[in-house]
């Protein structure tokens, strides 16, 4: 059973080195510079060009949700907003939901600021979500996001190919998952969850 109440809002999450907080709407402005730096574009796969009036919108909106959990990951030395991490598409009846993570900056990636959130958030959807199954997709121009959903748990199912027109190219996106009953890593040993 699916324990939608840890969805909204998501409780904060702790790592050695994060601070994994609800995302809402004094996140905007960390969340505009990111929908606008073409690698984070390429990355994600995002042709859209989102207004700061859809942006604003939209964080106002999902923190209320029951059907997802968005959080914003801070640096917890200085608080300095580093991207999303974001479980969404519940199904409740198959206790499943789809997983995302998105650093803003180039000079952000390479420090396992990734590798921290994604473990955080997996060790919650399983522990305090009741997920069975968390699922992603990531584009075969990004190993390096392969090798850290790898590094926590995810396995490779599949491959869907020419998922991605992009500039001129079509690209295969890897579809990869992990179960609750999955062997973890020891680096995704649960966080800690501050109370709501």
């Amino acid at each position: 059973m699916v324990n939608t109440a840890a969805l909204a809002p998501p409780a904060v999450l702790n790592t050695a080195r994060l601070r994994l907080v609800p995302m809402g709407p004094e996140h905007l402005d960390g969340m505009m510079e990111g929908l606008q730096d073409r690698e984070f574009q390429r990355l994600t796969g995002t042709h859209e060009h989102f207004t700061r009036l859809q942006v604003a919108r939209f964080l106002e909106q999902i923190t209320a949700a029951t059907d997802r959990a968005d959080w914003a990951i801070l640096r917890a030395s200085d608080d300095l907003y580093l991207g999303e991490v974001v479980l969404n598409q519940l199904d409740a009846h198959n206790c499943s939901m789809n997983f995302r993570i998105a650093l803003n900056s180039p000079a952000q990636v390479g420090q396992g600021y990734g590798t921290e959130a994604t473990c955080a958030v997996v060790a919650y959807g399983f522990g305090l979500v009741g997920l069975r199954r968390i699922s992603l997709g990531v584009y075969a121009f990004n190993p390096r996001a392969r090798r850290v959903y790898e590094k926590c748990g995810f396995v490779h199912e599949g491959t869907e190919r020419s998922a991605l027109y992009w500039q001129g190219e079509w690209v295969d996106q890897h579809r990869m998952a992990i179960l609750s009953t999955d062997p973890r890593p020891q680096a995704t040993a649960p966080s800690t969850a501050e109370a709501r």
